[in-house]
């Protein structure tokens, strides 16, 4: 046994952490984590990788330097909008390379990013505005995008848009052709004081020292998250949060070579789980940010046959899509080290087919919002247990708090909320203490998630507490019954929820996608899961889609049937 492993195994027994005993070699539970301002992280990458390829956007690439030298200009030019602390900066972009020096930018003027993902309608802008208060955007000068926020500017207090040309962030020859191809896609920009260009704003010397902020009080990122039901809440993640987040994974990864990775970044940066996992750690690992704006799969699989890719973080139903997609054979994944789960349960069958077809180790994770957002994930060494989340990651702790008492922390074995402490849990809740108050308690964040730890510290999730179907007053899980669901050859998707039984009170329906050219009954379904999950779990209700509901990131979106079902029961 290395001597980490020894003294990790005495600590374990000693603190009742038993996940120490089966902590990964090399790996440190406790090892010492950096507080300091978010953009030092990259600074300090700029300068050791300086001559490596940082960024590589459909072709176009630029160097650790340029884009040090990009975000000074920019915080310089953000700083001259009136950007410091308190200040609400939003962001809402696909990814490109506006996004990153943005980031890196409003960070080191002192500001406050705010995220937004581009596809929100006008109603879902103006509550994140308003409630933020974000006093400027940036954007591109897209028709998809540009022109619901130029309406926030008449209702909402935006004061000023910061535009990026679309055109001027591509190679030369695709830029050339998307201004002459692509001019329908483009939106007029007012010429105004409420305007500004962003080759403007980075039209300076960059002479620009950061702005001195407190990484445990100043909050770097206002990540708005919702869940299935209540008004979407703005997580305060400090800059402490997110570098030690940032630390946090990196560590989980002893064997990514510094300086000489390719991360693929198609999950969105504005989701949580790609600023940290995808953006701020591949940074600090001086990888290439290999960066799409959108997920199709065959074009995946075309830039990881061309770019090579080292790391492949993703959500569940990307890895499923880039499984089932016909051309997955000619393109082989065998530049890829690991493949990240995260955003949503893997299910196990999945991960099996994956691995066996690509040659890809792919390991679930567990995160959330709140928390920077990863807290656990499965060993690369070692055991990786089927269907759970994995182990703690450095510095964070879990426990498992009863149901009906969550002062009382329960054995291992025993079912209850997962709770779970470290520096990367958020500060609070943006203009909401109340709710603050109830999920964190005693520096304990409550996550809402209803799961066992075992003896070796591994944690299994059963169910969101919110998802929890009571059927005849037994309590069934929606998860364990999409995991059977997914054992099906001819499943693409699946997703349920608790519908009304006048007789049980809620009984459990199943929303299912099938693949392309497959054909199923609701009763061979159910003949398929009789041996696999109980009488009480068959689904009542079984309902056939050519598609389900996603969020931006890829996750399927139970929001969206919960309140479809409500609607047609009420209509």
């Amino acid at each position: 046994m290395t001597e980490n492993l020894a003294r990790n195994a005495s600590k374990g027994g000693a603190n009742g952490r038993p996940w120490l005993n089966s902590y990964p070699p090399r790996i440190e539970w406790d090892q010492p984590i950096p507080v300091v301002p978010l953009s030092e992280l990259f600074d300090e990458a700029a300068v050791r990788f300086a001559a490596r390829p940082c960024l590589d956007f459909l072709g176009r690439r630029y160097s650790y330097a340029e884009v040090g030298a990009l975000v000074n200009r920019a915080a310089k030019g953000f700083a001259a909008l009136g950007v410091k602390p308190g200040v609400k900066v939003g962001l809402c972009l696909p990814n490109t390379p506006t996004y990153v020096i943005a980031y890196f930018g409003i960070l080191k003027a002192g500001g406050t990013v705010v995220n937004y993902n581009p596809l929100y309608v006008e109603r879902e802008l103006e509550h994140q505005i308003e409630d933020s208060g974000t006093e400027i955007m940036v954007t591109l000068d897209l028709k998809q995008i540009y022109p619901r926020i130029e309406a926030m500017l008449r209702r909402t207090r935006l004061k000023t848009v910061v535009v990026c040309r679309m055109a001027s962030i591509l190679p030369p020859v695709k830029s050339v052709l998307f201004r002459v191809l692509k001019r329908s896609e483009l939106a007029a920009i007012p010429n105004d004081s409420r305007h500004m260009d962003f080759d403007a704003l980075l039209a300076n010397d960059g002479v620009f020292s950061p702005v001195k902020v407190d990484p445990h009080r100043d909050v770097a990122v206002l990540q708005y998250t919702g869940g299935t039901t209540g008004v979407p809440k703005g997580a305060m993640l400090t800059h402490a949060n997110l570098v030690a987040n940032t630390r946090q994974v990196l560590a989980w990864f002893p064997d990514i070579a510094l300086g000489q990775e390719r991360m693929m970044a198609v999950l969105p940066f504005f989701h949580v789980f790609a600023m940290t996992v995808v953006l701020n750690m591949g940074l600090a690992a001086g990888a290439e940010i290999v960066m799409l704006p959108r997920f199709e799969a065959v074009q995946v699989l075309k830039t990881i046959a061309r770019r090579k890719p080292t790391l492949l973080p993703g959500v569940p139903t990307m890895y499923k899509a880039l499984l089932s997609h016909p051309d997955v054979a000619r393109h082989p994944m065998t530049s890829v080290k690991y493949c990240i789960s995260g955003g949503a349960p893997l299910p196990m069958e999945l991960k099996r087919q994956f691995e066996g077809v690509t040659g890809c180790v792919l390991v679930e994770g567990y995160g959330l919002s709140e928390a920077s957002p990863v807290c656990a994930c499965n060993p690369l060494t070692g055991e990786n247990k089927e269907g759970s989340i994995g182990l703690p990651l450095p510095g964070v702790t879990f426990e498992i708090r009863a149901l009906d008492d969550p002062a009382r922390v329960l054995p291992p074995g025993e079912k209850g909320q997962v709770a779970l402490s470290g520096p990367n849990v958020m500060a609070g809740y943006w203009g909401r203490p109340d709710e603050t108050a109830r999920t964190i308690v005693d520096g304990f964040l409550f996550t809402g998630d209803v799961g066992i730890m075992d003896e070796e510290g591994y944690v299994f999730l059963l169910d969101r507490l919110k998802d929890l179907i009571i059927c005849g007053g037994y309590n069934v899980y929606p998860r364990m019954i999409e995991e059977a669901i997914y054992q099906h050859p001819d499943v693409i998707a699946a997703c349920v929820i608790g519908v009304p039984d006048d007789y049980r009170g809620q009984s459990p329906k199943a929303f299912v996608q099938l693949k392309p050219g497959a054909t199923m009954t609701a009763e061979q379904l159910k003949d398929f899961l009789r041996d696999k999950i109980s009488r009480i779990e068959m689904p009542k209700f079984i309902e056939f889609r050519a598609e389900l509901p996603k969020t931006a990131v890829g996750k399927l979106s139970k929001k969206e049937l919960i309140a479809e079902t409500q609607q047609k029961a009420e209509g």
